[in-house]
């Protein structure tokens, strides 16, 4: 053997060994985002839903040169977030149809990324739903269905259905999914409040379920509650709690709940202060580091990049690059940021 042979093979030895013993820490990371959009509608009118002002003749002037720079708008976000290597999976709400996710995962920046979707078909009357898109190379889903919320009274108008998505990881683990998108606050706070908190209970009663028939359940719920980490529906429906050091593999855990209690911190800004309106939660079992799948409260945060904020003119410091402010058109992201959390999965 000569001395480049015997080098070659030193140097393959020590790669080896170097891969062996990498920490935890250095698994691949499998990236996951949730994103309110702000109003992806196309620019056709569907009879059956409430659309009009997203329309070329419509009060907001929604033209297909508008609806482009939307597209390309938050492909190019969806790149920003995974640091140039797109999140395996991304929540998204307020998009309308399968026309529009149809059009930002094969007619945009994200055209390569091997993108695919699924999203609900809501009775909301605007046609607003809520989807995930995933990278079918690293995330299979066995199972999906949109769970429709009954009418919480008469005068209650019809709100988004939850997704709940089942879905293999490389690993061969399972991972049950709830997307959700829950009523407003029009109206005033304390007035829409109980539907929130119907919707929540529905929440909570599909995640016990789950926890309930799963062997180790591995549960991930997203999406813009329409209320902040301390209101009733996050702490005492869902009972998600700040990470401690005791984690019990059947209770519910909301990954920024500690980071909310910053100031300025939050993923939208009303009458000046921000807050936190879009949450990550998931079950015990995947904040266990033992496991081969798993994330930590530090992984998650809210994405401030400097291009999706604005000067707040008004109330000082900075705010979301919004699509419209009130009705005029200024051409930027959303109304909230995103927000996402890295997982670390042992392949």
């Amino acid at each position: 053997m000569n001395a480049r042979n015997t080098i070659r093979i030193l140097f393959l030895l020590c790669c080896c060994f170097f891969a062996i013993s990498l920490p935890s820490q250095e698994q691949p990371r499998f990236r996951v985002m949730w994103w309110n959009v702000e109003n992806l509608f196309d620019t056709h009118h569907d009879s059956l839903k409430n659309d009009r002002e997203f329309l070329p003749d419509g009060i907001r002037r929604w033209s297909y040169g508008r609806y482009k720079k939307k597209l390309d708008n938050l492909s190019r976000v969806i790149t920003a977030v995974g640091e140039w290597t797109p999140p395996v999976l991304v929540g998204l709400c307020e998009v309308e149809n399968d026309t529009v996710l149809r059009d930002l995962t094969r007619y945009s920046a994200l055209a390569g990324q091997d993108y695919r979707y699924i999203i609900t078909h809501s009775p909301d009357e605007r046609g607003i739903d809520v989807a995930l898109l995933y990278q079918r190379h690293r995330f299979k889903p066995l199972s999906h269905q949109s769970i429709r919320i009954a009418a919480f009274n008469r005068k209650s108008r019809p709100t988004r259905d939850i997704l709940h998505v089942c879905g293999l990881l490389l690993n061969n683990d399972t991972i049950d999914i709830l997307l959700c998108h829950l009523p407003s606050r029009t109206g005033g706070v304390r007035e829409s409040e109980p539907y929130r908190l119907f919707v929540a209970q529905k929440l909570r009663t599909i995640s016990d379920s789950l926890i309930n028939v799963r062997t180790n359940p591995k549960l991930l719920l997203m999406g813009d509650f329409n209320d902040y980490p301390g209101n009733k529906s996050i702490t005492r429906v869902l009972g998600a709690a700040t990470p401690s050091a005791h984690i019990s593999s059947d209770s519910l855990y909301h990954l920024l709940a500690r980071k909310a209690r910053q100031r300025n911190f939050g993923s939208y800004k009303y009458q000046g202060q921000w807050g936190l309106l879009d949450h990550l939660i998931v079950s015990g079992n995947l904040l266990n580091t033992s496991t081969h799948f798993y994330t930590s409260e530090d992984k998650a945060d809210v994405f401030r990049a400097p291009f999706l904020l604005i000067d707040d003119e008004n109330k000082g410091g900075k705010q979301p690059f919004r699509t419209y402010y009130g009705m005029k058109y200024i051409g930027g992201y959303s109304d909230h940021l995103p927000i996402y959390t890295d997982f670390y999965i042992r392949e």
